[in-house]
């Protein structure tokens, strides 16, 4: 069963017979999924740029309608720290 593609950092190759290297490719395998699982930065910002590269190719699409998506965001933001204020000073 060869591939072409290479294993990922958090999988164990398969066919390993001595116990102490199946035992540090395991090892090995599950620091990686741990610090996959960890990393909430990075998750973060590939999932920023995973919306990025999406709303980029909406926008493309439809500029008004992304557009005024911009400007009722912005408005409901506004409305709120503005209700938020008004509360606070009262």
């Amino acid at each position: 069963m060869s591939s072409d593609k290479p294993l990922p950092a958090t999988a164990v190759p398969a066919g390993i017979t001595d116990p102490v290297t199946q035992a540090r490719a395991e090892l090995k395998a599950a620091l990686a999924a741990i610090e996959v699982k960890a990393n909430v930065p990075k998750r973060v910002a590939e999932a920023t740029e995973r919306r990025v590269v999406v709303l980029r190719r909406v926008a493309k699409r439809n500029p008004v309608g992304v557009a005024a998506v911009v400007v009722a965001s912005a408005a409901a933001v506004g409305g709120a720290v503005w209700g938020f204020v008004r509360l606070y000073t009262r």
